[in-house]
């Protein structure tokens, strides 16, 4: 492919040939960072822009997330889809004009991928790997076949049939887009909690580690969240994990490895024992191939096998300071249960840390045990009864009648849950905003302020104050 960038405000003009070998995913990396493939200096070009990539005798372009976005053709490109490329085709970066001025084809044009638009596709699962005792990695391809096009760091929901009826759970993507023709789930098993109404969290990810082949089929929801590092580009990242919070990560750090951005990436992890490192000898290989790619690890319990050079303990202000003293440099993706990113997020405020420079992403918080069955037991209503009482903690939903005590340490999807009724939701972390409602009456309370039209709530992760109604 023989690619010409002119700059209509200069007049200046490079060119770019790019020659893919069979098998192999040939790209070019544009933007505005001097370690890309193409060049394109000008402030509204992100410094990594968009890639252009060779498969199966096939151009494709895929704006990556870019602050000014593309167009092709003098359309605009929407989110990070996929585009094949033809002779004459034009690319709009900023004040440069790349024109794909010739494309040597081969006769063979088998396995045609077109780009994922749906919002839910069949994904048969080709691979399983078992990265640890508890955890392993689903490898997926669509059928039809698509390539998979999403911001590293983000997450997918899995729609599965258990028992009879149909669950869905979210899981962060562990693949990267760089490699866009399969994509990963990396999964832990886990423990489900016995008083929750729906599925609960871990029936769905124990269902995978016991029943899920090569060759079965599951449905995929179109990618969703914000925490990717696309959204934020930085020459100096430090991304802190726990435990199966290293799934996005992962995904993230083989992006930026793959596509050269030349982020200098401290990546550190805790985990139980050295059993319980997921992706270990990846990220060790990583290690020893890429000079800007630092690893440290901690483990939190007694390991007869510790990792040479690796800390004992929890994450705390010393280890911090030892494992990347100019963290106040960098910016800072978190990932892990609810108490970790909190801890990780405290230590950093007391060391004044820049927190417009913080990212986190933990898990859904877990149902929590009532302490007293007896309370429990006085409060349940069922869906259609009304209480008289307006006590000042309770929740009403507006359409269907029900008035329900909650307990403070809930969210408002939680309280109905207890309850059996359903609310709409799929991700149970505020990403995804399929459990937005009307707020009517009341205040809601956040741990973190989610991005929300005014007005409405997101029921998965917010906390009622007082007397609260809401449309439902």
């Amino acid at each position: 492919m023989k690619i010409k960038a002119i700059n209509y405000q200069t007049s200046s003009c490079q060119e770019k040939i790019l020659t893919p070998e069979m098998e192999n995913l040939n790209k070019c990396i544009i933007g505005r960072h001097p370690n890309c493939d193409l060049v394109l200096n000008a402030p509204e070009v992100s410094r990594i822009h968009g890639m252009i990539y060779a498969y199966q005798q096939n151009y494709y372009f895929i704006d990556l997330a870019s602050s000014d976005g593309s167009r092709i053709n003098n359309q605009e490109m929407e989110g990070t889809q996929s585009y094949l490329l033809k002779p004459n085709d034009v690319i709009h970066i900023g004040d440069f004009l790349l024109l794909i001025e010739e494309i040597q084809l081969e006769e063979h044009q088998s396995n045609q991928f077109t780009a994922w638009r749906s919002p839910e596709l069949t994904a048969r699962c080709v691979r399983i790997i078992n990265e640890t005792p508890d955890v392993k990695t689903f490898t997926f391809v669509a059928e039809p076949a698509v390539e998979f096009t999403y911001q590293p760091g983000q997450f997918v929901t899995v729609e599965l049939e258990i028992n009879g009826k149909i669950v869905k759970r979210a899981y962060s993507i562990s693949s990267t887009p760089s490699r866009p023709h399969s994509l990963d789930i990396t999964v832990k098993r886990a423990s489900s909690p016995n008083n929750a109404a729906d599925a609960p969290p871990g029936l769905v990810s124990n269902w995978l580690h016991d029943n899920l082949q090569a060759g079965s089929q599951v449905k995929i929801g179109s990618p969703l969240g914000d925490f990717s590092c696309v959204n934020h580009p930085s020459s100096k990242l430090l991304f802190i994990s726990a435990g199966s919070g290293i799934t996005p990560m992962m995904s993230m750090s083989r992006w930026l490895l793959d596509t050269n951005a030349g982020s200098d990436i401290v990546f550190f992890h805790s985990a139980g024992t050295t059993e319980d490192i997921i992706f270990r000898q990846e990220l060790e290989l990583m290690t020893s191939r890429y000079a800007n790619f630092k690893l440290a690890t901690t483990l939190t319990r007694q390991d007869s096998n510790p990792i040479s050079g690796g800390k004992i303990g929890r994450f705390d202000q010393s280890m911090l300071q030892e494992i990347a003293s100019d963290f106040a440099e960098r910016t800072v993706y978190v990932c892990g249960s609810q108490p970790f990113t909190q801890q990780v997020k405290a230590i950093l405020q007391e060391l004044e840390f820049p927190m417009q420079n913080y990212y986190e992403e933990s898990f859904g918080k877990p149902y929590s045990m009532k302490k007293d069955n007896q309370i429990q037991l006085q409060t349940t209503l069922t869906p259609k009864e009304i209480t008289t009482s307006h006590t000042a903690e309770t929740l009403v939903l507006a359409k269907s009648g029900v008035e329900l005590v909650y307990d403070s340490a809930d969210t408002i999807l939680e309280t109905a849950q207890r309850e059996g009724i359903e609310l709409p939701h799929m991700c149970k972390m505020g990403a995804c905003q399929k459990c937005k409602l009307r707020l009517i009456e009341g205040e809601v309370r956040y741990d973190q302020d989610p991005e929300c039209q005014a007005g409405y709530i997101l029921t998965c992760i917010a906390q009622p104050v007082g007397r609260v109604v809401i449309e439902a």
